[in-house]
């Protein structure tokens, strides 16, 4: 029995080594007392002690363990392990890791992420979106740009252009405004709320163009010369990468570049022939300025050595001969301009490559790295945007619509949808702010821009058909007081572009994350293919046993995390969140261990087990955007009232981090699953979907005024002006709620229950029988005409509705 309890004590303290990751010196010498703990009462004997010192000194005795354990290990990593391409190999070194790789490492340090500074706006930020913002929203037409014009106002052009909105990068000392990452989000996301053409018209600019490449990258001549005239409006950017023949493997573009001597301007210089067939690149048909993306061959060798110098960025003047600019594309009526940009053995200098001759071949890298900050801003702030106006828009008229002489709102099968579109709001403005304070604080994060982009995108386009079920013929019919269907019919635009959210999950979140946020795996590659072979093995040394420690930590933290429900492990919190950072322990250890895992039995096959990665990338999303919401949680002060939007949100995403991590354990390799899942699930799946009393308490939320329902709606544009229909109705829903308790006192003076309709007849009753006031009559007049136009819906006359013809058209058939 001694020995017994002597043998549990000796396994109990390796583990808890190994779950508080301790040193293998410290692990050696906790073992080694135990040991001699056992000889001083006589439990063990020599043997034991031989055991020990066989396992013991080898491991610790650096020179033995190298020569002996490493090398060999080297080798079978080389054999199994291929070399990554340059590309590949430049993707993966681009950027920055940050708060994911605290989440891929399996003990998230949750003091961390609190003390990340809480995204503020500067008083000149917080003017312009009271200011031009504002304005900018207010002489927006929706219906007239999608169904009208086709494009924004000219006004509405020259004023983003005169108010600087496509200079909100740029830096000051250019002109331009130079604004936070979180700035630019808000200003955004308050766009978005009013059209997605206005959205996407300022975010490219300020996302991946020109304006971000120049600043990092490009000469001193090139930044004096075109970034005040960005900053000014006189040139209007676009970025030209997506070919028909490469979009999500923008690698393989098949548009070249020729080194060659030719003439420009009248003088023979060193330059470069471009020919080039790209498409979906916004703002093409209206700009002045086309940064190109091409494959820049040097056949002559006029540059050096190199024949193939690799993708190359260039700013190229479309008002040069050869640029072909101005036909667009019709991407589901959205009336952004897009379209294709042409060039046939264009010549131009190789002064036009961005950064000048010496970043010839460097474009890839550029790329990889601008995208990932930009990725970060645009897509995922329009998302949260415009589900942040659905959120609410959708509470009012929910509230105002009635069925079955309830507004509709109050009926368990609205609450639901109504449910995730509140908690999808709460969540994706929480993950935006995070995201952009990383960018603030100097991060790229490529990982965590992958994520946001794929994860915002994804719930926007849920969100916006569930307001479309709830709205009905509402949202259905198109017209000047419709605020859904437009943005329902350019969803998908968002779920396709900068890099398609199939391949998003699939190869890009998990692709970087698993080599990046790994604490080990990046140095055993780069190790392994190091040229000098006794600073890899060195290195490599380091990190697989580090690698061994990480990977036996992760195992154990599962295994006593899944025994004990994770109620040992530790919260910075004792309150209502107290559980869900415990089950994010839990479930960070598990992705580190089943990444381990993965990659030791799949070993460079894990790249082409798309749905394998898929899944493993799941985990690493819904942990992200579950510390965003729960960061958002403290960064707002903790406030009850908004607990069950937060609730909502994050056991949202742990119950879709649950299905995945399910998911996998059916399918993982070599047929681990079942062992896997006794450790991982050993009393079944602890997390449960959002109750129906929680998603009746977000519902409430948003049919109620309320300092939640403000928070969840911050930023947006309310404003009750001509062309802004939810603003409109967001003043109609606090006037239908002021009505109802001056219905009731004309119901019970007149002694029956009258129709919640009418409302004019009803202030008319009340008149008569004396009980209510000039001003409630008047309260209850205004209630009427705003209840119709809220549940109407827009009709036109058939000519209206006919497809003008275009005047080329129109002159083709006169004659």
């Amino acid at each position: 029995m001694t020995t017994l309890l002597w043998i549990i004590a000796m396994i109990f303290v390796l583990g808890a080594m190994a779950y508080l990751r301790v040193s293998l010196l410290s692990t050696t010498i906790a073992a080694a007392v135990v040991l001699v703990v056992g000889s001083t009462m006589d439990i063990i004997g020599v043997i034991a002690w031989i055991v020990f010192l066989v396992i013991a000194l080898p491991l610790n005795i650096k020179s033995f363990r190298q020569n002996f354990i490493s090398r060999p290990l080297l080798k079978v990593y080389r054999g199994i392990m291929p070399e990554m391409s340059s590309t590949e190999k430049e993707a993966i070194e681009a950027g920055t890791t940050w708060w994911e790789a605290d989440l891929f490492a399996g003990n998230p340090n949750w003091s961390k992420l609190h003390n990340y500074p809480k995204a503020r706006l500067t008083a000149d930020e917080q003017a312009f979106l009271d200011g031009p913002v504002e304005e900018v929203c207010k002489m927006l037409n929706q219906h007239q740009v999608s169904h009208v014009l086709g494009d924004l106002p000219q006004d509405v052009w020259q004023f983003l252009k005169d108010h600087g909105f496509f200079a909100m990068i740029i830096k000051k000392k250019y002109g331009g405004l130079e604004y936070s990452a979180y700035a630019q989000s808000c200003v955004l996301q308050k766009l978005a709320g009013v059209s997605s053409e206005l959205a996407s018209t300022v975010g490219v600019p300020n996302s991946l163009g020109p304006g971000e490449l120049l600043q990092h990258y490009g000469t001193k001549e090139q930044q004096d010369h075109y970034l005040p005239r960005l900053a000014q409006g006189l040139e209007v950017p676009c970025f030209a990468l997506t070919s028909p023949e490469a979009g999500s493997d923008a690698g393989s573009i098949p548009d070249f570049g020729v080194v060659c001597k030719g003439e420009f301007q009248g003088e023979e210089v060193l330059g470069m022939k471009l020919t080039w067939n790209k498409r979906y690149i916004t703002l093409a048909p209206v700009a002045t300025v086309l940064g190109l993306a091409f494959k820049l061959r040097d056949p002559d060798h006029l540059l050096g050595d190199k024949e193939e110098l690799g993708i190359t960025c260039a700013l190229i003047p479309t008002d040069i001969p050869g640029v072909e600019t101005g036909r667009r594309h019709f991407p589901l009526n959205c009336m952004f301009q897009n379209g294709p940009t042409r060039g046939n053995e264009v010549f131009v200098p190789l002064s036009f490559i961005i950064g000048g001759p010496d970043m010839a071949g460097q474009g890839w890298r550029m790329l990889v790295e601008c995208l990932s900050v930009g990725r970060g801003i645009t897509l995922p702030s329009n998302s949260a945007g415009g589900v942040k106006t659905a959120a609410v828009a959708t509470g009012a008229y929910a509230r105002i619509r009635r069925q079955f002489k309830l507004p509709i709102g109050k009926l368990e099968g609205i609450e639901e949808p109504m449910a995730r579109i509140g908690g999808n709001a709460y969540l994706m403005d929480a993950v935006a702010t995070l995201t952009t304070t990383a960018i603030d604080l100097g991060e790229k994060p490529s990982v965590i821009s992958a994520i946001v982009k794929y994860h915002l995108t994804d719930r926007m386009q849920k969100c916006v058909i569930d307001a479309m079920d709830i709205h009905g013929g509402k949202g259905v019919c198109l017209g000047p007081n419709n605020y859904l269907g437009r943005g329902y019919q350019a969803a998908p635009i968002a779920i396709t572009v900068e890099g398609a959210n199939i391949l998003t999950r699939s190869m890009i979140i998990y692709g970087q994350g698993a080599i990046r946020c790994h604490p080990y795996v990046l140095a055993e590659m780069e190790s392994a293919f190091d040229t000098d072979a006794n600073r890899g093995l060195d290195n490599f040394d380091s990190a697989i046993f580090g690698h061994i420690g990480f990977a036996t930590s992760n195992f154990i933290r599962s295994f006593w995390m899944g025994l004990t429900s994770s109620y040992f492990s530790n919260s910075p919190y004792s309150d209502k969140t107290k559980r869900y950072y415990q089950q994010m322990n839990r479930f960070s250890a598990n992705l580190a261990l089943l990444s381990d895992l993965a990659m030791a039995t799949l070993g460079g096959n894990l790249k082409r087990k798309e749905r394998i990665s898929a899944r493993l990338g799941d985990l690493l999303s819904q942990l992200y955007l579950t510390s965003a919401t729960l960061k958002r949680y403290e960064d707002d002060g903790r406030l009850t009232e908004d607990l069950p939007l937060v609730q909502w949100a994050v056991e949202d995403s742990l119950y879709k981090l649950q299905d995945s991590l399910d998911d996998l354990l059916n399918n993982f390799p070599m047929g681990l699953g079942i062992a896997l899942r006794a450790v991982i699930f050993p009393f079944g799946r602890p997390i449960k979907r959002p109750s129906d009393v929680l998603d009746h308490k977000v519902a409430k939320i948003m049919q109620t005024p309320c300092a939640s329902r403000d928070r969840l709606g911050k930023g947006q544009f309310w404003t009750p002006s001509e062309f802004n229909a939810v603003g409109i109705q967001e003043q109609t829903f606090k006037d239908i709620l002021a009505a109802e308790p001056l219905y009731d006192k004309v119901c019970k003076a007149a002694g029956k229950r009258l129709p919640f309709m009418w409302l004019d007849k009803v202030a008319a009753e009340g008149k008569a029988l004396g009980v209510l006031s000039d001003s409630e009559i008047a309260l209850l007049e205004r209630a009427e005409i705003g209840r119709l136009k809220s549940i109407n819906v827009d009709d036109f006359d058939t000519e209206e509705l006919r497809a003008q013809l275009a005047p080329k058209a129109k002159q083709e058939k006169a004659a």
